[in-house]
Parts: C-alpha cells; structure tokens; sequence
C-alpha cells in the first residue's frame, strides 16, 4: 500500500514539475520535491510487509532463497526488491470430496472404493488440517502453494480406499463406520505431519452401495433378528419348562413327606393302640353317649365296663407319658 502511494507521488511530482518548466511557473520546485518524497515513501513502503490475522508469510530472498523464519500476524520489515513475502492461510481449513463437488456443483467428486468381499462403496468426505505455521518455510520449500492439490486431495483419497478395503460392506454402513473413520484418521495424520500439516478430524458424510446389496443386507438383517427373536422364545420355554419341573418336584417331595408322615403317625397309633386296647373301648363310649357312664357290651365275657375308671386310668397314664 505504501509503495504504491509512493508511486503515485513520484508520477505527481514529476508531472507538476514538467507543467511548471513548460508554462514557465515557479513551483517547479515543488513538483521535483514532491517525486523525491514519493521515491522515498516507495523505498520505505517497500520495506514494509503486513501479515494479516490467521496468515503467516514465507520470506523468499532473491539472494539467500527462503529464510526458514516465517512471519507472523502484524507488520514486519523487509529488504525491498531483494525480499518477496508469500502469504499462507494458517486457519483451519477443509477439503471436501462429495458426489455434489466441493464449490455445490454437480461435479461428483466421491471416492469409490470397494470393501473386503469386493462390493463397490461411493464415500463422501470432508478433511479439516491446517498448516504447521512454525514450518511454513519447509512446506513453502517441498510443496508450494498448490499443496493441497498436490498432497492432501490424492492421500484422502488414497487412504479412504485402504480403510475401506479392510473392511465388509454390511459392517461399514452398520457398526464398523467409526472404525473405518478412526483407521483413515490415523493413517493420513502420519502423512500430513511428514508435510508439515496437523490433521484435525476425518468426517465421513456418506457411504453408499448398490441399491441391490443395501436390499440383500437389509433382509440379512432382518432375518437375522427374527432367529434371534426365535431363540429368545425358545429360550423362555425351556425356562418355563424347567420351572414346571422344579414345581412338580417339589410338589412330589411335599406328597412323599406328607405320605411319611401320615404313615408315621398311623404307625405310632397302632403302637399305642397295641399298647393300650381299652382305649379302642374307651373311643367307642364317647362316640355313643357322652352322658354315660356305664355300658354293657356284647363279648365272650360278660361284663359292665366302668368308663369313668377308664377315664382316670387313661387320664393317669397320659400324665406319665407326658413325665
């Protein structure tokens, strides 16, 4: 900006200054005056360079080649005419590769690429990187300006193929897409950083397929979840015929315990019936008549039983046995 103001002075000055000798006037002076301070505005505006914010400049000296010391944001001093400052956009930028193109056009830029059993899969990508400013100078150097061109856009390319490669085409549009994406990040991070750029993130937009394959898939799929629905049914009834088993078990065991039981406490009876005959007499009394205190019944031995002294003894002896 200031050399060119500088050259618009020196013209001024010089123009002036011949109409003054022509028309004979007196500011001549003047004008000669006015093209020296021109010629040194130019001199000095030559020196100066401005970066401007989110660039850096690579110095290219015409007499030592490129100075390794970028320039960052701000005004800076230079040799001028022997200096030539390149700027380079050191802000995060983005390439993308898209069956659209990346200006929105209709130029389909996607990848195409085949997965491991050989199917044909068009990926859009979007790669975001910035240039290392403190080695600005070494990219200026191996690469120039068309880096992008020349680097990034070929390797994205190249690694979407290989990570795409790795994998089956039912895995990448279903579960394995992170890692499709995690494996290009890493692979094309190690290239970058022998470029002098710092790759920042992978964005994989879109993956297709045939229409034909995404079809065959999708009914895989769904075949697969309805096995699955299967087994869980099965599953749930041989739970519930376990369940059913466990129960009649359990329910035979209670019917054998109750069965002991009950024969245990038959056999204990008849011990105690054994034992004790009269009270079979006894029983058969109190289910006659609760009022009556002697029967006569019918034996070979005619005899009148006395209940009451039945009762006593009977009452005596679960005394003792109670002891």
């Amino acid at each position: 900006m200031f050399a060119d103001l500088g050259i618009v002075l020196v013209v001024a000055g010089i123009a002036l200054a011949i109409f003054a000798r022509i028309r004979n006037l007196a500011f001549g002076a003047l004008g000669w005056g006015l093209a020296i301070v021109g010629v040194i505005v130019t001199i000095v505006g030559g020196s100066l360079t401005v970066i401007p914010a989110g660039q850096v400049g690579v110095v290219f000296s015409a007499l030592n080649g490129v100075k390794q010391r970028p320039l960052s944001e701000g005004i800076h001093f230079v040799t001028p005419i022997v200096d030539n400052v390149i700027l380079y956009d050191a802000r995060l930028q983005e390439l993308t590769l898209s069956r659209t193109g990346e200006d929105g056009t209709n130029a389909d830029e996607s990848i195409q690429a085949r997965s491991k059993e050989g199917l044909g899969i068009s990926a859009d990508v979007t790669v975001q990187f910035r240039l290392k400013r403190d080695e600005a100078a070494q990219l200026h150097s191996q690469l120039g300006p068309r880096y992008i061109i020349t680097v990034i856009r070929p390797q994205v390319r190249s690694k979407v193929r290989d990570a795409i490669g790795q994998f089956n085409a039912a895995d990448i549009i279903s579960t394995q897409r992170q890692a499709v994406e995690a494996r290009i990040t890493e692979e094309l991070r190690e290239v970058l950083e022998r470029n002098h750029l710092e790759l920042d993130s992978v964005l994989l937009r879109e993956l297709r397929i045939p229409e034909s394959v995404a079809k065959a898939i999708e009914e895989k799929q769904t075949a697969e979840q309805q096995v699955a629905v299967e087994r869980n049914r099965l599953q749930q009834a041989n739970i519930a015929a376990q369940r059913k088993v466990v129960e009649a078990e359990g329910e035979a065991k209670a019917n054998v315990a109750r069965a002991e039981g009950e024969s245990k406490a038959l056999k204990l009876r008849g011990e105690a019936l054994k034992a004790n005959p009269e009270i079979i007499q006894l029983t058969v009394a109190e289910k006659l008549s609760p009022g009556v205190q002697t029967i006569m019944l019918p034996s070979n031995g005619n005899y009148l039983l006395d209940l009451g002294a039945l009762t006593n003894r009977s009452a005596v002896q679960s005394s003792t046995n109670g002891r």
